[in-house]
């Protein structure tokens, strides 16, 4: 029997999972940094991300480790992706004024 189709769908759910634990991640993050009270954020978001996200390797698995592990290895990707999408990006440096030869 061949299983390589399912390895695929399960890596695409890992990567889904982790694009809704990290996009929540962010989320929560810019909210919680112009919030009065933070910790209301952060808390239930976390509990919120990790139980979907354990809930989704339970299911995605179904009792196998090679589904758990393609599901966490798409997982890792889209953390990747994420934060690569996500860095800060340098400023262009302003131009500067070039001088020419004195003028008399």
């Amino acid at each position: 029997m061949n299983d390589a189709p399912t390895l695929v769908l399960a890596g695409i759910a890992g990567a889904a999972l982790g694009v809704i634990f990290f996009g929540g991640l962010l989320w929560t993050l810019r909210k919680a940094l112009a919030s009065r009270w933070p910790a209301l954020w952060i808390a239930p978001s976390a509990l919120l991300r990790m139980g979907l996200t354990l809930a989704g390797f339970y299911f995605v698995s179904a009792g196998h480790w090679q589904r758990i592990l393609a599901c966490l290895v798409g997982f890792a990707i889209s953390r990747t992706a994420i934060t690569w999408l996500t860095r800060p990006r340098p400023r262009p440096a302003p131009l500067q004024e070039v001088r020419h030869a004195a003028h008399s």
